[in-house]
């Protein structure tokens, strides 16, 4: 007799998610720009705290997070039982989809929205919905124009990836204030830390009951290897996202690093200047040399070139010179090159290696 497996509706619809190249055939020491990562790395006291946890690696780790909430909630002053810790940003994320969307029913995303929305989304069967943005930055109204009586969760990444860009709190509350009211708006706010005094919209979540929002250790303190993120929200949601998380999602070294590293102000305020100083840097030199981009909120900047046969060549010319960024096609951005922000001899060795590029182009 034939059995029939299948997946269940939506899976076999996901398109592989694809990290950052990391390697480039037959050349040795690269500069890897392609994943936003922190070129600093985690601060020392965070590799002190993942060592000290090696010693009990045969212990099961506690459930609850309640040292890392805590701690959380100290640095940016919010309430401990509304947080919910995860394997990244990425999980708390998928916890949203499992518990609030399926069959039926229908998550908005934006047109260059991070693809883990659509992912997560079909990934219980839900219906996304990509939703144009205007220039590269994210359309309130289109949203709103979006939004139906299958809606269930909304999807903003502010400031976004791969472009960079931020829309303001008075447009955020708007949408906060006219999607359905069965409709949960996600916050997601990877990069917050890169702007100055920004709260990544933890005040509207303290004024309303329909918002969330997800943060990640993964790139202003560098702890990309070690995959913690969390969430906040009103108590009755992250009461529901804890009873789909698994109890042991996070190891006891995975806790440790990331308490540590979120009461190492002095190190996310080194790091959060030396990224904006260097941001504006490369993107000024890229600028003179007819390369463009928006302005960027986030630790990496949208290059746009002419086309997207210039922008391939570009990134292979970068990749011939040991430099890899990131090709975002994927994102519909197909002439253009995300790069990271590097130290300060990454950021030249780019800028240096693009004007190269240009010269050869020019026949110079």
């Amino acid at each position: 007799m034939t059995r029939l497996i299948e997946p269940q509706p939506g899976i076999l619809d996901i398109a592989l998610y694809q990290g950052g190249a990391s390697h480039v055939q037959g050349v040795d020491n690269v500069i890897k720009l392609s994943s936003n990562e922190n070129p600093f790395g985690a601060p020392e006291s965070a590799k002190i705290a993942f060592a000290k946890a090696a010693h009990n690696l045969h212990r099961y780790p506690n459930t609850d997070h309640a040292n890392l909430r805590k701690a959380i909630a100290e640095v940016h002053g919010l309430d401990a039982e509304r947080i919910i810790c995860g394997v990244g940003s990425d999980e708390v994320i998928t916890f949203l989809c499992q518990a609030y969307a399926g069959v039926g029913d229908e998550v908005i995303y934006t047109e260059h929205g991070f693809s883990m929305y659509k992912i997560s989304a079909r990934a219980v069967g839900a219906q996304p919905v990509c939703v144009p943005e205007r220039e590269r930055v994210v359309d309130v109204d289109a949203i709103l124009a979006a939004c139906s009586e299958r809606t269930k969760l909304v999807f903003i990444a502010n400031p976004a990836n791969p472009t960079g860009t931020m829309i303001g709190q008075r447009d955020i509350a708007h949408l906060a204030a006219n999607i359905p009211p069965q409709t949960i708006l996600v916050l997601d706010g990877a990069y917050a830390e890169f702007v100055e005094g920004f709260d990544g919209g933890a005040a509207l979540v303290e004024s309303r009951d329909n918002v969330v929002m997800t943060r990640t250790f993964s790139k202003i303190y560098g702890l990309g290897g070690v995959r913690v993120g969390w969430g906040y929200g009103p108590k009755d949601i992250i009461d529901v996202l804890n009873r789909v998380r698994g109890p042991f999602n996070l190891s006891e070294p995975q806790l440790a690093a990331a308490e540590a590293a979120v009461k190492d102000r002095d190190w996310v305020e080194k790091c959060r200047e030396d990224n904006t100083r260097l941001r504006a840097w490369l993107a000024e030199a890229l600028m003179e040399l007819g390369v463009p981009s928006d302005t960027s909120c986030a630790n990496f900047i949208l290059a746009r070139f002419q086309d997207q046969a210039e922008a391939e060549a570009c990134d292979e010319f970068l990749k011939q010179n040991g430099i890899i960024v990131r090709r975002v096609a994927g994102y519909g951005l197909p002439n253009c090159l995300r790069i990271t922000v590097g130290d300060e001899a990454s950021c030249r060795r780019v800028a240096h290696v693009i004007g190269q590029f240009r010269g050869e182009q020019a026949g110079v």
